[in-house]
């Protein structure tokens, strides 16, 4: 028995292939990227191929000519598959396979691989699954039509085909029942959110491109103790924590998904309600690794995809981290961003700038009070400090002078009763 080859711990050797359109295009970075995605997948890439192209071979992703030097190579090279940039109709996936007799795979199908291993929570395993499914049911239909094209040929009849409208309707009620789970969690998650709003607690939502540093940064903040790991797609699963901010008041911090280009738009849909956690919060932290230097395009990706999520119109901070990696010396900026501050999530420099400007976002949504509360009304001052900034509480004789921020709706609640002078 010892002879056998265990193919488990075999690693599945790669070939990446990406299609470049124009000049303008990053083909080789987002390569890059995908060398990242599929060594976090757990394979390894032994060669790449760009082809430029004016557009993306309908059939076959690339043309004919590099089809065949993509043969060679996979000979060459002894690769057992290939993964290509963009997501592969069908078509494009079954010629492929048929063609070069290798797997084929697709940057998708990659993203979702490490989503599924990542997820921990139930939430991420629902919304990790159903994009998976969705994925799949896709694929499906497209092995049903080449199948039923071929006429009644043999094996194209028997048990094949009814396998397949076996499978299709599995994956058809799985993923009706994942939309009901689904449903339940996006309430829940609703209710949690207006419990939120009515403690008045503020919500600052933490974004960026992944492997930014958002947990790591989370971690420096609130001492939340999730994993922040150097890999892509490190955490899934939203975490929220308190965190008291110089002043005495508290904020609460939303981690989310971290985003990247070509995310696959299942995962979106699938993350949808997660991913909107930034549409409800107060301020926009949006996490940046200042040490890597596509930094600019993945700010551009992360502002992008807050675009699709209709996230628009919030103060936003730009927090360019990993300080303590970045050697370009030049002068970082966001146009899009209200305010920017730099630090190291891993060393602690500047995180007291940060919640410095964190508190000057959050005064600028606020009222400024200067009133002279008489002695019954001391009830209003302990909901300013509970909910709100008190700066100065003076007693006099006359009653008790305060100086403090609140928000517009607290201020409706707290403000000096005038009847009773």
């Amino acid at each position: 028995m010892a002879h056998m080859i265990d193919l488990e711990k075999e690693k599945e050797k790669v070939i990446l292939v990406g299609v470049s359109l124009s000049d303008q295009d990053d083909t080789l970075q987002s390569l890059e990227e995908l060398k990242d995605l599929a060594s976090t997948a757990g394979a390894e890439t032994v060669g790449i191929l760009i082809q430029n192209r004016e557009q993306i071979h309908p059939g076959t992703y690339v043309g004919k000519g590099k089809l065949q030097e993509l043969k060679d190579l996979i000979w060459e090279l002894e690769a057992t598959g290939i993964i290509c940039d963009d997501e592969l109709s069908p078509a494009q996936m079954k010629n492929l396979q048929d063609e070069l007799d290798a797997k084929v795979m697709d940057r998708t199908l990659v993203i979702l691989d490490i989503f599924a291993s990542r997820a921990s929570t139930s939430e991420g395993k629902i919304q990790v699954e159903l994009a998976q499914l969705k994925y799949q049911q896709t694929r499906l239909t497209g092995w049903g039509t080449a199948m039923s094209r071929l006429g009644g040929g043999i094996g194209t009849r028997g048990p094949g085909e009814k396998k397949l409208e076996m499978d299709r309707r599995l994956i058809k009620n799985r993923i009706a029942q994942l939309n009901r789970e689904l449903k339940d969690v996006k309430r829940h998650r609703e209710v949690t959110r207006e419990q939120r709003s009515k403690s008045r607690v503020p919500v600052a939502a933490i974004v960026g491109y992944t492997n930014a540093g958002k947990s790591t940064l989370l971690n420096t903040l609130t001492g939340a103790g999730i994993l922040a790991e150097d890999k892509l797609f490190a955490t899934l699963d939203p975490t929220t924590r308190e965190l008291k901010l110089p002043s005495g008041q508290s904020i609460l911090l939303t981690d989310t998904v971290g985003f990247i280009r070509k995310l696959p738009h299942h995962l979106i849909e699938a993350f949808r309600s997660t991913l909107e956690e930034a549409k409800y919060a107060d301020l926009i932290l949006h996490v940046v690794d200042a040490s890597n230097p596509q930094m600019d395009e993945q700010m551009y990706v992360v502002y992008e995809t807050l675009q699709n999520l209709g996230v628009t119109d919030k103060p936003v901070i730009t927090v360019f981290n990993k300080q303590d990696k970045a050697e370009n010396e030049w002068n970082v900026r966001d146009f899009h961003a209200d305010y920017t501050v730099k630090i190291s999530a891993k060393t602690g420099d500047g995180i007291q700038e940060l919640l410095k400007t964190i508190e000057a976002v959050l005064r600028q949504q606020k009222v400024a009070i200067e009133s002279l509360y008489s002695y019954q009304e001391a009830g209003k001052i302990q909901l300013i400090r509970k909910y709100g900034e008190l700066q100065e509480e003076e007693y006099r004789e006359e009653g008790i002078f305060v100086r403090a921020y609140v928000s517009p709706e607290l201020y409706e609640r707290v403000r000096v009763s005038r009847g009773d002078s």
